[in-house]
């Protein structure tokens, strides 16, 4: 049987962490170093606000940019290093799941979502972007 929506996020659910906004925050206070990335499409990206500092890569695109073997014009470069850490966030958290399952797979070693997305971090009381 395929995999619906549901049943995609269940299994990355299975294979990757999700943490609160709260211990975002503290991840990126503890880390500068901490890579955070919107896999909204541009279209979408920033409607609730965008996490100051994140960089916004589709979740189409994502798996482009991380790429180590794609020509270096399609890479990311922030992306090349797979221990970095990484946390993924969207609108409400269903995206971020999956690209940050996405990012696992392809080796990076620490890397989370954060559940409810940008929703729950700005839902949090936390600084956003317009």
């Amino acid at each position: 049987m395929a995999l619906t929506f549901k049943g995609l996020l269940a299994k990355a659910r299975e294979n990757v962490t999700g943490i609160t906004s709260a211990e975002a925050r503290e991840k990126l206070n503890e880390n500068p170093n901490t890579l955070v990335i919107d896999v909204q499409d541009a279209t979408d990206a920033g409607a609730c606000g965008l996490i100051p500092s994140s960089k916004n890569i589709s979740l189409g695109m994502l798996p482009i940019r991380a790429d180590l073997e794609v020509p270096d014009h399609l890479r990311d470069p922030d992306l090349a290093d797979r221990s970095r850490p990484v946390i993924v966030t969207c609108g409400a958290g269903g995206q971020a799941t999956l690209g940050a399952y996405l990012l696992k797979e392809m080796g990076f070693t620490d890397v989370h979502f954060i559940e409810g997305g940008t929703k729950a971090w700005k839902e949090a009381g936390f600084e956003v972007e317009q």
